[in-house]
């Protein structure tokens, strides 16, 4: 029997959650009507807003010193990545003539990502599961944080990017994103 996702440890809850955009996206991509493709391409950068904010204030923290730290700086880079591509998403819609690429390239990003993660083992997971991480523990407040990150991003907080030290390009205004485009 599969366990619920207040049984699980923080590895099989941020896996749960890989899985669940994974279908999103391939939903998105059977999907033929406009107003479709833009609900389930607003449901799959939901999903990811939340889930980031997870990784980002509790399991990455935790993985710090424990695991190889290129791979960490990695995965924060590409979750800004992620993060502006979702912000220009949210900010248009179906009849943009770039909708679905952004849309298929978010998809594309997010499958690398998550193959590093979930890598067997040299992924991030495997990795922090050998550093004897608590992983019930971390699943607590991820749980906890997921629930307040879901209403927050609800009620329409656009994602936040990380200010990154010694990168000029990289800006957490979500304003001076959009004066970019």
């Amino acid at each position: 029997m599969a366990q619920s996702y207040e049984e699980m440890d923080a590895i099989a809850m941020l896996k749960a959650d890989h899985r669940k955009v994974e279908e999103i996206f391939e939903q998105f991509e059977k999907a033929r009507s406009r107003d479709r493709k833009q609900a389930l391409a607003e449901q799959a950068c939901l999903e990811l807003k939340v889930h980031t904010v997870i990784e980002e204030e509790i399991f990455y923290p935790a993985c710090e010193g424990q695991i190889e730290e290129d791979l960490l700086k990695e995965a924060y880079v590409e979750h800004d990545s992620a993060k502006l591509l979702i912000n220009e998403i949210e900010a248009g819609g179906p009849e943009d003539d770039f909708y679905d690429a952004k849309v298929k390239v978010l998809s594309e990003m997010i499958e690398h990502h998550v193959k590093e993660e979930e890598q067997r083992s040299e992924g991030m997971f495997s990795q922090a599961r050998a550093a004897g991480l608590d992983m019930d523990k971390l699943a607590d407040d991820m749980r906890a944080r997921k629930r307040t990150a879901m209403e927050e991003f609800q009620a329409g907080k656009p994602a936040q990017t990380l200010t990154l030290e010694g990168d000029p390009g990289v800006t957490s205004a979500p304003e001076e994103q959009a004066s970019r485009r």
